[in-house]
């Protein structure tokens, strides 16, 4: 059944309480200087939770006056640790850049119910509009300093089932981070009784150490190297901020001006929300097509069989032309990439961008093997070094900037690696956790299927008339 409609009473979601939540255990007043990395978007990302495979028994006894306390009681043992996630980015006042204020002043819970049932939402990996009711979202003024960094609203249905909706600020959290704090909420919720609490709760680590600008500096084995060598010192540029530059000014010189605005929202046509579902069995049939097989297995992962799929399918489907250049970015875990190594559990923002640039007619020409043997080697890039220069680069950068989208950019991220269904803040998995629209819709994310352990649903933002030939491109060449 297609999703409720707007004038449809079922659509109707009726919010009965909203509290702010405070730390169990409140900790004393500081300010946490961010990260570069940390600055680039400060809003809100959203996912909510669906859960209505409960048990009917258990589904009695629940009532939502319990689920919210209970939820409420979680979140503030939760935020005894992860204590940031209470306060405030505040500008510093001698440059205005954001930093994090630990001023206890809380995170909000709303309560809401509603008389659709989830079943009547269809296909719940398909983004609706109805799904904007379920998270809560508080007024937003442009001043980040009033804005909380985590909100979080559950929903009854009137099936029984329940949505938890969750708002965190990217400045607070990356996409692990994220996974890790929700992982710690649900586990201090125990909102069905008897439901095993694991003792594996992430000790988070909040200080950005070696990754804030000025701290950032070369390994001392490898300092000598670097000054004897200007082809290394070559390889340590971040060419994902050198790449961008080069398609603004492509597209620029095209149009005879700047018709981009970087810091001012994009005025181009909006972008539809699409999932498309590769089952195991398909992205194993994408491998046999286009792959060679070494002693009876592929040598490439499913990310990069994909990334590089998509980004032949998404260029030929907007229609590039062939000499113009075209770039793949795909963000790249960082924790690991450090020299030391960043503190397990980091819950700060550990990615950058990796990046491909080629002429759309060598894309066209390429092999899926060639394309791989060039992700592989961007991969390979992002090293202490690299991300040196990638902190450096975003130095003068506007906070929260926003670039209006560019054809000839093609953005992956991976999800695959953190099954957000998988939190149970119930008894047993989500049916689906939806992410909803992002500061930048067109970045297409891989995420683990809930109902096939080996398959990826892919969400991008496409424009309307762009829809068509994206799926006919995309699964047709798959």
């Amino acid at each position: 059944m297609a999703a409720t409609q707007a004038n449809d009473p079922r659509s109707i979601v009726s919010v009965s309480r909203i509290v702010s939540v405070n730390p169990k255990l409140v900790q004393p007043q500081r300010v946490l200087t961010l990260s570069n990395l940390d600055r680039q978007c400060p809003h809100l990302m959203h996912l909510v939770f669906f859960y209505n495979n409960l048990p009917h028994q258990r589904l009695k006894d629940l009532s939502l006056n319990s689920v919210f306390s209970n939820l409420k009681s979680g979140l503030e043992d939760t935020l005894a640790l992860w204590y940031p996630g209470a306060g405030r980015l505040w500008p510093n006042q001698s440059d205005g850049r954001l930093n994090l204020w630990c001023n206890n002043h809380g995170a909000v819970l709303a309560e809401a119910e509603t008389s659709a049932k989830i079943s009547q939402l269809g296909d719940l990996s398909e983004y609706s509009e109805f799904f904007e009711k379920l998270v809560y979202k508080p007024a937003f003024d442009g001043n980040f300093s009033n804005m909380p960094l985590i909100v979080a609203q559950v929903t009854k249905f009137g099936c029984g089932g329940y949505s938890i909706g969750i708002g965190t600020s990217h400045s607070l959290f990356d996409g692990p981070a994220t996974y890790d704090f929700l992982y710690a909420w649900a586990s201090n919720s125990e909102i069905v009784k008897g439901r095993s609490r694991s003792d594996e709760v992430p000790k988070p680590v909040h200080e950005r150490g070696i990754l804030l600008s000025g701290t950032l500096e070369a390994p001392r084995e490898t300092t000598k190297l670097l000054s004897d060598s200007s082809s290394n010192a070559k390889e340590g540029r971040a060419m994902a901020i050198d790449h961008l530059y080069h398609l603004i000014m492509q597209t620029a010189s095209s149009q005879k001006g700047f018709p981009l605005q970087i810091g001012t929202p994009s005025s181009s046509k909006k972008c539809v929300l699409k999932t498309y579902h590769l089952s195991g069995v398909m992205t194993e049939n994408l491998k046999r097509k286009h792959l060679p097989m070494q002693r009876g297995s592929f040598p490439f992962s499913t990310f990069e069989v994909l990334a590089a799929h998509l980004w032949k399918a998404r260029s030929k489907a907007l229609g590039v032309k062939r000499e113009k250049q075209v770039c793949l970015q795909f963000a790249v875990d960082i924790r690991n990439k450090m020299r030391p190594p960043l503190p397990k559990c980091f819950s700060g923002n550990a990615y950058v961008l990796a990046s491909i640039m080629m002429p759309m007619g060598e894309l066209e020409d390429a092999s899926h093997e060639r394309i791989i043997e060039k992700i592989r080697e961007a991969k390979k890039k992002v090293n202490h070094e690299y991300v040196r220069s990638y902190v450096e680069a975003l130095e003068g950068a506007q906070q929260g900037s926003s670039l209006p989208p560019l054809q000839e950019l093609t953005l992956v991220s991976d999800w695959t690696r953190m099954p957000f269904h998988n939190i149970e803040f119930f008894h047993g998995k989500a049916t689906y956790a939806c992410p909803l629209a992002t500061p930048i819709p067109q970045v297409a994310y891989f995420m683990q299927s809930p109902t096939d352990s080996m398959g990826v649903d892919v969400r991008i933002g496409l424009e309307a008339e762009n829809i068509s030939a994206f799926s006919h491109c995309f699964l047709s060449m798959a």
